[in-house]
């Protein structure tokens, strides 16, 4: 999909004739391999080096290095602007003819070693003994560590070194100037009023997304007193939402996929130095045309952020200061008295109010179901995600946009992860923290500051994402995002195909 996405953005002056000749760039159907190969190949015929294009789509595990070379992490950062990394475990190998290498993940999931022959004979492989060589013969051995890469040029006949390698394409361009100039953080964008809303506002509002006093007493408020996610060791004997009597959200019709034989987990809390929930939200420029626009995006710490971070994004430019960050909230409400006709009419009306929003400039979207009522009620926040994400992969302009959800159906881990999962860049679940903060003034439960239970809140989302993503083998929140790693129980096949397109 982000391939898809992208093509509409691709110009070059190295790759001769229409571009779009060359559309899909990834096959439709194709293995994983082959698509990497694909967009590999668009890469180094953009103008790249084969191991530039190769660290750009395999980049190690620089989020959390604080020991690493300023210049390769901002060479990093700045490609992060412009591409996710290819997450899951892989010994890749490449070549151009000229050059021949081999690039490990970044979690080193799995083994290459190499031996160097004083004849100039050179093997890699993923274990020892796959070819006789006269051990007396060996004049130099190792094993390739995650994220590094090892390359032979056959043209210069000498293997040039990892450090090499990364320190020349990291003089390439002054990223970190561009870095600077180009990225924004939350911390400088103009702070807005917090708005305590009454007990009253808070209860009406959670019964019409439905929250019962279970979810506030078992879900919540372990979360927000501890900043963990609620533990139980007890059955669930509840049956799937599609075989339910009861109102189910629209969340419960979806599972979680994870991985399986060829794509292992990680250890989330263990392996925490090669994960990473940090992104950027913002418009997307020319893959094969780095410049220093590239990285004009907002800096996101976390997928899941604070009713406050929100209105300073939500009026990011009021002052004039944030030129080019024009935002625009569309309203996911839909008329009650017309049920499910008027909810999928007013699903393509945001469609297409979104495609208009970005034709005059908009370059974040917000979509919120805030201020609902008995007259209009609020659209699944899962459903107009989906929607809004594959109406513009279709229409070419989703890079356009960074995709942010203002939810008040949003409470659990599982949630967020379904937002994330189908194109959402960060989620804002304003109702539970409201809940949580309301719950803690009121003496309810939580025995913390609100402004504590909202930030064990969101702590507790974020760890749990990560756990989400772990048991799929996926490092970082930049892969997951968009990533639909999900299968639908239940749902109709027509409302899979239109809002979830690719979903099983």
């Amino acid at each position: 999909n982000w391939m898809r996405a992208r093509e509409a953005l691709l110009s070059s002056d190295l790759i001769p004739g229409d571009l779009e000749r060359l559309y899909p760039i990834c096959t439709p159907g194709a293995s994983d391999s082959a698509s990497f190969d694909e967009v590999l190949e668009l890469l180094h015929m953009g103008g790249r080096s084969l191991p530039h294009a190769v660290l750009m789509m395999i980049p190690e595990a620089w989020e959390n290095h604080a020991e690493m070379d300023p210049a390769r992490r901002a060479f990093y950062e700045f490609h992060s602007s412009l591409m996710e990394p290819w997450d899951g475990p892989a010994c890749v190998v490449f070549t151009d003819g000229e050059q021949i290498g081999a690039v490990l993940d970044r979690n080193g999931l799995r083994p290459s070693r190499y031996w160097v022959t004083d004849d100039g004979l050179v093997v890699l492989a993923s274990e020892v003994g796959v070819l006789d060589l006269d051990p007396a013969s060996i004049v130099r051995k190792g094993r390739l560590q995650p994220g590094r890469m090892f390359l032979v040029d056959t043209e210069e006949h000498r293997i040039i070194e990892d450090d090499e390698i990364k320190s020349t394409l990291a003089a390439e361009h002054p990223y970190a100037e561009w870095l600077h100039a180009g990225l924004v953080h939350l911390d400088d964008i103009t702070d807005r009023e917090h708005i305590v809303h009454t007990h009253a506002s808070v209860t009406r509002r959670q019964q019409i997304f439905g929250y019962t006093e279970e979810e506030l007493r078992v879900l919540l408020t372990p979360m927000a007193n501890t900043g963990g996610e609620p533990l139980g060791s007890m059955g669930t004997d509840s049956p799937i939402a599609a075989l339910s009597d009861k109102p189910r959200l629209l969340f419960d019709y979806f599972a979680q996929l994870f991985a399986q034989v060829t794509n292992p987990p990680l250890d989330a809390i263990r392996e925490e130095l090669v994960t990473s929930l940090a992104g950027s939200i913002g418009p997307e420029a020319n893959l094969l045309e780095p410049t220093p626009a590239s990285c004009r995006q907002i800096v996101l710490p976390f997928p899941v952020f604070s009713n406050d971070d929100l209105a300073k994004i939500r009026h990011i430019n009021r002052d004039g200061d944030m030129v080019g960050f024009q935002t625009h909230v569309a309203r996911g409400l839909y008329d009650v008295e017309g049920g499910g006709a008027a909810m999928a009419a007013r699903i393509d009306a945001i469609c297409a109010e979104v495609s208009q929003a970005i034709a005059d400039g908009a370059r974040i979207i917000v979509l919120s179901d805030r201020h609902a009522t008995q007259e209009l009620a609020p659209i699944p926040s899962l459903l107009l995600t989906g929607a809004i994400h594959h109406h513009l992969v279709r229409e070419k302009t989703r890079t356009h946009v960074g995709l942010l959800v203002e939810a008040g159906d949003v409470r659990e881990v599982h949630h967020v992860a379904l937002l994330i999962g189908y194109g959402a860049a960060a989620v804002n679940p304003y109702l539970a923290m409201e809940s949580v903060e309301d719950l803690a003034r009121e003496g309810y439960y939580v025995k913390t500051e609100p402004e504590v239970a909202v930030k064990n809140l969101i702590k507790a989302l974020g760890k749990g994402v990560l756990k989400v993503m772990s048991k799929m083998g996926v490092s970082t929140v930049a892969s997951y995002t968009g990533a639909q790693i999900f299968e639908a129980v239940g749902l109709s096949q027509t409302v899979v195909d239109k809002y979830f397109t690719g979903t099983t």
